[in-house]
């Protein structure tokens, strides 16, 4: 057995504010997306349909946001969870001053850019759903 790709899944409140937040601040593309009523898979947020499901991805990264009430059905041990996390998601990225610039007033930056004593410069921000997302890169010092 070879294990080849970890996708997290996060429960959230609001698939439409989540898509907003992750692809105009972020830079992420809807890949695809559920509408509550299950009638087939769309490749984007169409009109004024509500969605349960949607996953996004950008350079090879992927994320899947799924509404708090259908995670629970999907899952029933996630059924009455509370969404929120106590990890974070570490992403390696290029360009990380440039990065952090264009984002950092526009996020909420929890830990600045810095460079650590393990040799990553790195910064955490809150997304729009409480989870916490590190964006690290090799500092070379």
């Amino acid at each position: 057995m070879k294990l080849n790709k970890l996708t997290p899944n996060f429960a959230v409140q609001d698939i439409r504010k989540t898509v907003s937040y992750y692809q105009d601040i972020l830079g992420f593309n809807v890949l695809m997306a559920v509408p509550e009523d299950k009638s087939g898979i769309d490749n984007e947020l169409n009109g004024d349909k509500t969605y349960i499901y949607v996953m996004m991805g950008r350079d090879g990264i992927d994320f899947q946001f799924q509404r708090l009430d259908s995670i629970g059905e999907d899952i029933p041990p996630l059924k009455d969870v509370e969404y929120g996390a106590s990890v974070s998601f570490y992403m390696g990225v290029e360009g990380i001053e440039e990065f952090y610039q264009n984002i950092r007033s526009k996020v909420d930056v929890v830990v600045d850019l810095k460079t650590t004593w393990y040799g990553m410069k790195e910064f955490y921000i809150r997304d729009c759903n409480g989870y916490i997302l590190a964006f690290a890169e090799n500092s070379n010092e």
